[in-house]
């Protein structure tokens, strides 16, 4: 990972706090004949006992799954916002363009859990996600024979994360001008762009 002093967070807390406003993340290993595999899943991120644990559930019978049920070893990604920063938007406009960005790399070891620990995630993921607990989606809400079914086909895991590395690319090195100028133009972007101009300036706001 790009590992530059000044695009780091303030404390360890924001770069929490970031992961868990971006759950949908990327888990990447490698199978016992070193064949990289990666898979998009929502993730719980869960601190116990001042350690970091991600939860979520993949498909059975994948390429995903068996290589991770051979090498436990994985590599998590959460990522944000990002978009094209011109260096005509600079003072010095002489100097290279760029990208900002914000990205989470978390290390650890995956545990698949049993039966019980499916259930457990699967009503927590969706009380969670749902975000209301009148919802008919609710697990409990479900037919026993659909769950029962469901529970089939997935596997529930954890993964104790044991290193995490983050950038948060967003041009704290740039003159109090040129870092304005660059959430102006942002702001005229598109999505991406605008989401980035926001987290900008919430920063220069501190």
């Amino acid at each position: 990972m790009y590992n530059i002093p000044y695009y780091k967070a303030d404390d360890e807390r924001e770069v929490i706090d970031f992961m868990n406003s971006h759950p949908f993340a990327i888990i990447t290993g490698v199978d016992s004949n070193h064949h990289p595999v990666a898979t998009h899943v929502p993730v719980l991120i869960e601190e116990r006992e001042e350690k970091l644990f991600l939860l979520a559930h993949i498909a059975k019978q994948t390429d995903h799954y068996k290589a991770l049920f051979q090498n436990p070893d994985v590599l998590v990604i959460f990522s944000g916002a990002h978009a094209y920063v011109s260096a005509s938007w600079y003072k010095n406009q002489q100097q290279a363009s760029t990208w900002n960005y914000q990205a989470v790399h978390a290390k650890g070891k995956l545990k698949f859990l049993n039966e019980d620990g499916l259930l457990d995630l699967l009503h927590r993921l969706t009380a969670h996600f749902e975000d209301n607990a009148s919802s008919p989606s609710l697990v409990e809400h479900l037919s026993g024979d659909y769950v029962s079914g469901l529970t089939k086909a997935i596997v529930a895991f954890e993964i104790e994360v044991t290193e995490i590395a983050h950038i948060f690319k967003l041009s704290q090195n740039r003159d109090k001008e040129s870092y304005a100028n660059i959430i102006n133009h942002l702001s005229d972007g598109d999505s991406e762009a605008q989401a980035l101009a926001l987290v900008m300036q919430k920063r220069g706001q501190r």
